[in-house]
């Protein structure tokens, strides 16, 4: 499966992008505001294994893309589906920041979670994670609680986490 935007080619994660993965979630600036921080490359590489597997399940309820650019690998979104709803999360590797990337290939996961006949998305960030929720605002998804919590992976106290969604509009015809 391949989704392609004006610069972007999304293509499944996998194994054989380790090398890279590993550069963007083993670095602290990056993860400074996730849950998860791959500290060597097997824990980067026994994730990758279990993307390969969700590739491989039917149906699928997680989709991992690996983001190219430039046919360079420079980051990663994805789709948890439960039921008819989706979360949405991304990652990209600093030295691809502020270039449009991820609001670029969250437009495109909003596409394809409406050709999937998803009926809403989802997606939570940190308070502090301005460029995220920035994101999720550009692409259309409203914040609809900024009252839950939150401990990072690098954080020593909690911090406040915001949940944003957006209405697909498909509707049930039945």
């Amino acid at each position: 499966m391949k989704l392609h935007t004006e610069r972007l080619t999304l293509v499944p994660l996998g194994i054989k992008y380790l090398e890279s993965t590993h550069e963007y979630s083993s670095d602290k600036d990056v993860t400074k505001y996730m849950f998860f921080h791959n500290e060597n490359i097997e824990t980067t590489a026994a994730f990758l294994i279990g993307v390969d597997l969700a590739w491989n399940q039917f149906p699928i309820t997680y989709y991992e893309f690996a983001i190219l650019f430039e046919n360079k690998h420079v980051g990663a979104i994805s789709l948890y589906i439960e039921d008819d709803r989706a979360e949405i999360g991304w990652i990209l590797n600093k030295k691809y920041w502020n270039r449009g990337i991820i609001s670029e290939a969250a437009f495109k996961m909003v596409e394809f979670a409406k050709s999937l006949g998803l009926k809403k998305l989802t997606a939570n960030c940190d308070s502090e994670n301005i460029a995220s929720y920035k994101v999720m605002e550009k692409i259309g998804m409203k914040r609809v609680s900024d009252s839950g919590k939150r401990k990072n992976f690098h954080a020593d106290v909690e911090t406040i986490e915001y949940q944003y969604e957006m209405d697909l509009g498909n509707k049930c015809l039945l």
